[in-house]
């Protein structure tokens, strides 16, 4: 499986203008700057995008383990909030904290907490990152 997303650039780093999109459509020339990325301004980040990845790549593959175990997730929403340092060659995201709370008939606590450390460790976004990734994971 290959897909795609781009970004268009005009301008400087604090006055340029961007636009993101992806292959599926999802994100169509949706905006991103130095404000929304720095200021709290509208539009979006490249850390915002890699969260929701993030969030979305663990979710899924949490979905997979809880079937291999015979469960199924009434609901599952995770956060993914990551962080970005400026450090001394410029900036890194140097962590991941995603947080989980999953309703799952028929789960205990300490197999829903083994099954989601999996989840983390296997999630191809998790294998990408270079950053520590921490996880609360609560079922409720």
């Amino acid at each position: 499986m290959s897909t795609f997303g781009t970004a268009v650039w005009s301008g400087g780093l604090k006055d340029g203008k961007g636009a993101i999109s992806t292959k599926s459509g999802a994100l169509k020339d949706y905006p991103y700057g130095f404000a929304s990325r720095f200021e709290g301004k509208p539009g979006t980040n490249p850390e915002e995008l890699i969260g929701a990845a993030h969030a979305g790549c663990f979710t899924m593959a949490l979905s997979l383990i809880l079937s291999e175990a015979g469960l199924t997730a009434e609901k599952m929403e995770t956060q993914a909030d990551v962080t970005l340092v400026k450090q001394d060659d410029g900036f890194a995201i140097t962590k991941v904290h995603l947080t989980l709370k999953a309703k799952i008939p028929g789960a205990d606590d300490a197999k829903f907490q083994e099954l989601a450390a999996k989840a983390k460790a296997g999630c191809p976004v998790s294998k990408l990152l270079k950053a520590e990734i921490t996880l609360d994971a609560k079922l409720v």
